[in-house]
């Protein structure tokens, strides 16, 4: 396999220019590796196989990430404001974004954003506030780029309402004789009319369909290994039109959950001091384009977000566990009740979240 991804990057890179390459990072989605260059300075660049059974139409990310790479480029030039980058693509030497190889495997190469790390939980409130920072700068860079040029990747990907009618698909065939599954239809049913708030106001008018990053987990942010301030916002592949407040919603939901999703639902609340962090953050960068009505809908957008996971996970356990990774049986199951509890305590703090939308605001 080394020789095969050393070829493909023949296809981006002079042959006597790679000094290494070797696989990177833990995604479960694309094939990553590192690809170091030497020369006239030492380069490292990021190279991928995009993963085909995600991603129907790879070329539209492509296209997509094309068009955000220069719009945001477009907006940064010249800003000699704090550090802010997103990964920009480096051709093949043909000058294509990407390439086909003979099995119709999507590659690309992608600029490495160095002097930077990523974390799996939120250290401190200074770094909450930085995340928050970065997804709200995002979208203001993104606020004047039309979301119809960009092209919907994955549709139906965060629109809650679509997930509940594939639960009730697979519901009536799963068992229901566990204790554990039985509270998961129960905390479903109980919340089932909640499933189209967002939709129900996009379809109004009321809220509107922007650029989203469509993934911005903890994970997915770059952070300055030295000043510590948010850098970037990484793996694009999800950006398509949509909602900001799945965004938003999603970023609290990995971020304000300080036990992660595997850990015991019993251990699981939701950190309303990470929460007034990452909004006070969000809200200094987004403050221009923000419209009095998206305020309304920042409680909804968390409770919601942390809802519909866990009615993917729960879905998919009755489904035989064939879109999420599992490492043991009933892992998604609960996962999806990590995410209930997550959720249940989001409702037992609605008033201080409200409070905190309203003191950011």
């Amino acid at each position: 396999m080394v020789d095969t991804v050393l070829s493909i990057a023949e296809h981006f890179f002079a042959p006597e220019t790679i000094s290494a390459v070797h696989a990177y990072g833990t995604g479960k989605v694309n094939d990553t590796y590192c690809v170091e260059i030497s020369g006239k300075s030492t380069a490292r660049f990021i190279l991928q196989r995009l993963s085909s059974a995600v991603f129907a139409h790879p070329e539209w990310i492509m296209e997509n990430l094309r068009l955000l790479s220069d719009h945001i480029s477009a907006k940064l030039s010249g800003d000699s404001g704090s550090r802010f980058e997103v990964p920009c693509l480096h051709q093949t030497s043909k000058g294509h974004d990407f390439l086909r190889d003979k099995n119709g495997s999507c590659w690309r190469v992608l600029h490495f954003i160095e002097q930077s790390n990523s974390f799996e939980t939120v250290e401190s409130s200074f770094q909450a506030r930085e995340v928050g920072k970065a997804l709200g700068r995002f979208h203001h860079l993104l606020s004047d780029l039309d979301p119809a040029r960009l092209h919907d990747t994955l549709p139906g990907f965060h629109v809650t309402p679509g997930y509940l009618a594939q639960y009730d698909g697979v519901v009536a065939q799963g068992d229901g004789s566990s204790a554990d599954i039985r509270f998961c239809r129960d905390f479903i049913e109980q919340r089932r009319r909640m499933a189209t708030v967002l939709e129900d106001a996009a379809k109004q008018g009321i809220l509107l369909r922007r650029p989203i990053h469509g993934d911005p987990k903890l994970s997915n942010f770059l952070f300055d290994s030295v000043s510590g301030q948010a850098v970037s916002l990484i793996d694009l592949d999800t950006v398509k039109p949509g909602l900001i407040h799945y965004d938003i919603g999603d970023c609290l939901r990995s971020c304000c959950n300080r036990a992660g999703e595997e850990y015991s639902p019993a251990d699981v609340s939701f950190d309303t001091d990470l929460c007034r962090a990452i909004l006070r953050g969000y809200v200094e960068e987004g403050k221009a384009f923000l419209r009095p009505v998206d305020y309304d809908f920042l409680y909804d957008s968390v409770r919601l977000i942390s809802f519909e996971l866990g009615l993917r996970f729960f879905t998919d356990h009755l489904s035989g566990n064939v879109y999420f990774k599992t490492s043991r049986p009933g892992l998604n199951l609960q996962r999806a009740m990590v995410q209930f509890a997550l959720t249940a305590s989001i409702e037992k703090q609605q008033q201080e979240i409200e409070l905190i939308v309203r003191e950011v605001r």
